[in-house]
């Protein structure tokens, strides 16, 4: 009897910031019948999101250095995988995996769902500190270069992404970058199945059942454009339309800035694990996904397009990176920072919510063939094969 092979993912955080993607990528190997652990530091209190109920995590604590250094040892020790997945070139996921291969010899696959330098100004930043800074960030307890996220620890790893013996990506600018096979952000199709909800019972669940809902089902931050969604709804002054954020921002304030100012538009419903998404997501009448056209933006796969599609919602998106060809003529679209245009494409919708719907299965036909776990299985299988 042949032995199952084994894929050991490592996240940089099982707190938010690649574990996502993980979890993707642990549903998507075990389609291909690979055994897999998802492996990673704890930065906060609890894992978040929680994994799908099939997916083994285990984690180490997480810490600033030289007290990462302490945990990185015990995290090695976890590695048992025949095959290395990184998720994100960063110290704590790519850096991790490349000193396992120096021991072990292990292929590593390096996947790369973002540009992490975009956050910080690109190929524009330097860092340049005088000896007094640099001995200030080396050794004060706050110091900036105890943090494993510091950019300059980002340039580095880009710098060693010929390190992996293979590269995944899921946008083709991140393709035009950094090489590497395309993998798109898809979505397990069989838990998020509209045929399984009830949308207007999810909405009285969730307290929705008054509203006409628009759903971003996502963290919001300031590229993914949700200020030019309610300066839409301030537009078209609607009372029964709401915009329903889901779980907030768990890096800043930046939701509370927006309620501040639009309260009256926002619902925002708690965090939930991903077994419970497709219920909350059934509650909506549109996903929204209004990118503003920044390099960030343009080097991401939205992956709340998907569960828009996958549930056959009508989606309301922007013209920005790889939308329009993700949608391919199944939703709407908006050019980005134009809330006037958006507020037209949600009378739009409304106006005709049969066609909106009609719109809504053929999106989730093209995640179907294009988006799901299987077809996303297809294209890592050659990826794999290749090693």
């Amino acid at each position: 009897m042949t032995k199952k092979l084994k894929v050991s993912i490592l996240s940089p955080t099982l707190s938010k910031g690649g574990v996502d993607r993980a979890y993707l990528l642990g549903q998507v190997l075990r389609e291909l019948n690979y055994e897999v652990a998802i492996l990673g530091f704890l930065f906060g209190e609890c894992i978040y999101p929680l994994p799908p109920a099939e997916l083994p995590v285990d984690s180490v604590p997480g810490g600033i250095y030289p007290q990462l250094f302490t945990s990185a040892k015990q995290l090695l020790n976890k590695i048992d995988g025949d095959i290395i997945y990184a998720v994100k070139p960063k110290p704590t996921s790519f850096g991790i995996a490349l000193l396992k291969k120096l021991s072990t010899r292990r292929p590593v696959i390096l996947d790369i769902d973002d540009w992490e330098l975009s956050w910080c100004g690109g190929d524009e930043w330097r860092y340049r500190p005088s000896l007094k800074q640099l001995a200030r960030d080396i050794l004060k307890r706050d110091g900036a270069l105890r943090d494993a996220s510091h950019p300059v620890y980002l340039q580095w790893m880009e710098k060693l992404v010929k390190g992996a013996d293979a590269v995944t990506v899921d946008t083709h600018f991140l393709q035009q970058r950094f090489g590497g096979i395309y993998l798109p952000n898809g979505k397990d199709t069989s838990l998020f199945d509209p045929a399984k909800f009830n949308s207007e019972a999810s909405r009285v669940r969730y307290g929705l059942a008054e509203y006409r809902v628009l759903m971003f089902p996502g963290a919001p931050r300031p590229h993914k454009g949700l200020e030019d969604i309610l300066m839409a709804l301030d537009r078209l002054n609607q009372s029964d339309l709401r915009l329903v954020i889901v779980g907030g921002n768990p890096y800043d304030d930046y939701d509370d800035k927006l309620i501040a100012r639009w309260g009256r538009w926002i619902v925002k419903l708690p965090p939930a694990p991903v077994d419970r998404m497709p219920e909350i997501v059934a509650a909506a009448h549109v996903v929204v996904v209004p990118q503003r056209d920044t390099v960030t933006a343009r080097a991401q796969f939205p992956i709340k397009l998907t569960e828009g599609m996958a549930m056959a919602k009508p989606v309301l998106a922007t013209r920005v990176g790889d939308i329009p060809e993700i949608l391919s003529e199944t939703g709407y679209l908006a050019a980005p920072s134009c809330p006037e245009e958006l507020a037209d494409q949600i009378q739009l919708i409304f106006q005709d919510y049969k066609t909106a719907n009609i719109q809504g299965m053929k999106a989730r036909n093209r995640c179907l063939e294009c988006y799901s776990v299987p077809a996303m299985a297809s294209i890592l299988s050659k990826v794999l094969a290749s090693l």
